[in-house]
């Protein structure tokens, strides 16, 4: 606003307009002849508030201070000792390693090979984030098929494809949608009276040595294919919703159903050498699927990137090509692999074999000076007590860690393990791969739990 003088010499509309404008300003508005409510007068004296003070931030999110004093091994040994020793931890194994040096501070067994469950999800990742840009997506296309009046719905390796309406968001965020095919396919004007699924880009069995059948009706995972709707879900609102046994055929039936064809006009098939394309969506960027895999630990999203390292490395879509495909990956970026022995890469498999140390390797690069293409990782890794798999960990009972521990799960009915990274009370980062086979995990989980909040407590001078 102007000076005093100024605003005396303003006419009553634009008194009134300063008026409404400035409403915090009303209070110290002088009257000095009132003709109404309505219409002040010429007369009519407008004053501004003193210039508020200047707010200075206070950040609460800081870095971790570059001095941060390293703990002791025997401060270490010491502090997480008693958690350690529970028996309800099994066969055990484990790494504490400092994230800026690499030294370990603390092991026990870290090179025997263990069940590693869902922590085989931070190999496929760091593969993925080392071989793969971040803005790396893959297309489901429709083309021309053989006959007249036939389309070819050909996978491209993305089992996210959502059978939502347009604007409306499926199980997994940013997901290519159906219908946006089907509006493609209509405004080229091709008649469609059949469908055929072309799944071939994957190859070998759907389904991995160690898995069990009964897992796909229980949610857990579905047979990997090339194309699908909502990672095969039945209920695409659910995580472990039931899964179909034929993903690909399904999602050309949902196709169909979009351009009014019955579902009998489905088959599976291989598009023709050459053919014309039609319409193309594609997936989200890696960035969102693999902070998507490792969040909620899915499985399908994990066997499908694993596929992506695969082809990208010029290796077989299997899951044998997956695995051979991220062994190679991470041994090419200087991570010792010994005594790795996969069979999917999901760690879906109870034949899975992976030692603490290697886990805890890619970890310590991550969150320290190892190789920046693997920093993304941390961002993935599921919040104690907060986000993903780990939400309903520290939730209750011992809440030492919560907030602070951030890690991948990993769980099957004789295996739980847990590896990521946690801050301690000196601001020290610390890495840690913690793993226990032959108990349950409805005892061995808040086990090895108790042991990461003990690595947030220590000072370990």
């Amino acid at each position: 606003m102007g000076s005093l003088e100024e605003h005396r010499r303003r006419t009553v509309r634009v008194l009134l307009a300063v008026c409404v404008v400035a409403v915090v300003a009303i209070a110290a508005v002088l009257a000095v002849a009132l003709g109404s409510a309505e219409e002040p007068t010429q007369n009519a004296i407008a004053t501004t508030s003193p210039q508020p003070t200047p707010v200075t931030p206070s950040p609460q999110v800081v870095p971790v201070p570059t001095d941060a004093p390293m703990p002791s091994e025997a401060g270490i040994a010491a502090a997480i000792g008693l958690a350690v020793a529970n028996p309800d931890l099994g066969k055990f194994s484990g790494v504490v390693a400092d994230a800026l040096t690499g030294k370990v501070l603390w092991s026990v067994d870290p090179s025997t090979p263990m069940t590693p469950a869902s922590t085989t999800k931070i190999l496929t990742a760091g593969a993925a984030l080392l071989k793969l840009p971040l803005d790396h997506r893959v297309s489901t296309t429709v083309v021309a098929g053989s006959v007249p009046g036939q389309v070819v719905l050909v996978g491209g390796g993305d089992p996210t494809l959502t059978a939502t309406p347009k604007g409306q968001s499926g199980y997994y965020a940013n997901a290519a949608h159906i219908a946006d095919l089907v509006d493609q396919i209509k405004a080229s004007g091709t008649a469609v009276d059949s469908v055929v699924v072309d799944s071939s880009l994957f190859k070998g069995e759907t389904m991995a040595k160690g898995w069990f059948d009964a897992d796909v009706a229980a949610g857990y995972i579905t047979p990997i294919e090339s194309v699908m709707i909502e990672g095969g879900r039945f209920d695409g609102t659910k995580d472990e919703s039931p899964r179909s046994e034929t993903p690909a055929l399904d999602a050309g039936k949902v196709l169909a159903k979009e351009l009014g064809i019955d579902e009998s006009k489905v088959s599976a098939g291989v598009a023709p050498a050459g053919a014309k394309p039609i319409a193309t969506v594609q997936s989200a960027p890696l960035s969102d699927r693999l902070m998507q895999m490792m969040d909620h630990s899915d499985n399908v999203l994990a066997e499908t990137i694993g596929r992506e390292v695969a082809i990208a490395s010029g290796i077989e879509a299997s899951f044998a090509g997956a695995v051979d495909a991220t062994g190679k990956t991470l041994q090419a970026a200087g991570f010792g692999y010994t005594g790795v022995s996969l069979f999917d890469s999901s760690g879906l498999s109870v034949d899975d074999l992976i030692p603490a140390e290697v886990l805890d390797r890619v970890m310590t690069a991550a969150a320290g000076d190892g190789d920046p293409k693997l920093r993304p990782l941390l961002d993935y890794l599921p919040v104690a007590g907060g986000t993903g798999s780990l939400s309903d960990r520290y939730a209750s009972g011992n809440r030492t860690g919560a907030g602070w521990v951030r890690a991948k799960t990993g769980t099957l009915s004789t295996a739980s393990a847990l590896s990521g990274f946690v801050v301690d009370q000196n601001g020290r980062v610390l890495t840690f791969a913690l793993m226990s086979n032959d108990r349950p995990p409805e005892v061995s989980r808040p086990a090895l739990d108790a042991i990461a909040g003990a690595l947030r407590n220590c000072g370990c001078q």
